[in-house]
């Protein structure tokens, strides 16, 4: 069973992706490993919308990287709103 190179790819531009949403933001906090997943497949799901629309003009073999680095953020953004939207944590002091 071979394992082709967008999975592998999708893990790598995740990860540049999540390296540099946490550089731009000067904190990593806990939810780091919420945002390199969701850049994954973000990366995953946009190389495989530039496959089906054509229109993409930098790859890397069949991987398509301008499709799958938006998707990428997109799928950060999805990760940081509901982050502002969700719950607050409150520490009690002693």
């Amino acid at each position: 069973m071979a394992i082709g190179p967008a999975p592998i790819l999708a893990l790598l531009l995740g990860g540049f992706h999540t390296a540099l949403f946490v550089f731009l933001r000067a904190r990593a906090g806990v939810r780091i490993a919420i945002v390199f997943a969701a850049a994954a497949l973000g990366a995953w799901a946009g190389d495989a919308l530039g496959g089906r629309t054509g229109v993409d003009p930098i790859r890397i073999g069949d991987f398509h990287v301008i499709a799958a680095s938006v998707m990428a953020w997109a799928g950060i953004a999805f990760v940081a709103v509901l982050s502002i939207l969700g719950p607050v944590e409150r520490r009690l002091r002693s």
